[in-house]
């Protein structure tokens, strides 16, 4: 379906309210004679950043400009999608559930698993806020960025201890705000990510991760999706993005400091800060990406699919979006083409 460009101009209106930013450092100069790529990333510790900070895409693909587009949520990131803004981009397994049901319908696929949430993804409660435990959020204020996997767990994490959204304050917040709310005590807890985790975490305790949640059986996941119509028109170039990726998963298994050193250098923190960050994510190996439990095979999508479906489900429960999408909607939306000889299996 074609969005009419009034609907484009204000999207893009969005986009620039909504604080994303195109970081263009070490990107080099843009070829006007070359087509452009373009790379909607977050600055949670992923693969993603491994790629971008040793320019692997620009290596990989030197008859391609890339550019790289910084976005704050995985909200930001469709919304950008839909303004047609974006070839690739990395957002969670929830706004991925959003994005692919009603009244979204986005037009992409998830072609690679960057992670999956562990204990990087938490709700803290602030020190001096007398909370000690999820059910003790009754009444009180709590940030986390809306449309988010944070939201989605911060849901779970309520309704596993008989709350409502109605129970209690939520305030729709991106992880920088989130970090300023809670040093003027605006907020009394909140559930994001790092590396705003661990500096809440400083002054904050624990309530329950989503590692503990996705034992519970409700996972999240950070995804890197790609556009349809790039996928059909590029498929060769959605093959060598893939390939840097899962380069990046070797690097982060054998080599978690150059890991850690290079993720540093695209967040600001220190090499040390960061290698403790990974460890406590949860990533895919290149040997199981392509299995059952994850993306599957061509032909045969993986148990991903299901996931995303029951958390398009669990959102239309909590009234976040209108209906829960069908299966086979998560399922045409798994990008598997080539996979194996991508995973060189």
């Amino acid at each position: 379906m074609r969005i009419k460009p009034v609907l484009v101009a204000l999207l893009s209106v969005l986009l620039a309210l909504a604080g994303c930013s195109v970081d263009n450092a070490g990107t080099g100069a843009t070829d006007s004679e070359k087509p452009t790529i373009r790379i909607g990333y977050q600055t949670f510790p992923s693969g993603d950043l491994i790629v971008k900070n040793n320019r692997w895409l620009e290596e990989a693909l030197p008859d391609y400009n890339i550019k790289w587009t910084k976005f704050d949520s995985g909200a930001d990131v469709n919304t950008a999608f839909i303004a047609g803004e974006l070839d690739f981009g990395a957002l969670g397994s929830s706004p991925v559930a959003r994005g692919l049901s009603a009244p979204l319908n986005i037009p992409y696929q998830v072609a690679f698993i960057l992670d999956v949430a562990g204990d990087n993804e938490a709700l803290v409660a602030r020190n001096g806020a007398g909370i000690d435990s999820v059910a003790q959020l009754r009444g009180k204020r709590i940030g986390t960025p809306f449309a988010s996997t944070a939201h989605y767990s911060l849901l779970a994490a309520l309704d596993q201890n008989g709350l409502s959204v109605n129970d209690v304050s939520l305030i729709d917040l991106q992880p920088q705000a989130i970090l300023a709310a809670w040093e003027r005590g605006d907020i009394d807890a909140a559930y994001t990510w790092l590396p705003t985790l661990d500096q809440l975490r400083a002054n904050g305790k624990d309530l329950i991760t989503s590692r503990q949640l996705a034992d519970a059986g409700k996972p999240t996941l950070d995804l890197a999706t790609v556009s349809n119509d790039f996928a059909a028109a590029h498929p060769e170039v959605v093959d060598t993005w893939r390939q840097q990726q899962v380069r990046a998963l070797d690097v982060i298994r054998d080599d978690p400091q150059a890991a850690a050193t290079a993720i540093a250098a695209e967040v600001g923190l220190t090499p040390e800060d960061v290698a403790g960050q990974l460890e406590q994510m949860v990533f895919v190996s290149r040997q199981d990406l392509a299995s059952p439990e994850w993306l599957g095979t061509e032909g045969n999508a993986g148990n991903l699919a299901a996931n995303l479906q029951s958390a398009s489900q669990f959102l239309a429960d909590q009234k976040q979006i209108p209906e829960a999408g069908p299966l086979a909607t998560f399922q045409d939306a798994i990008y598997t083409h080539g996979l194996p000889d991508v995973l060189g299996q």
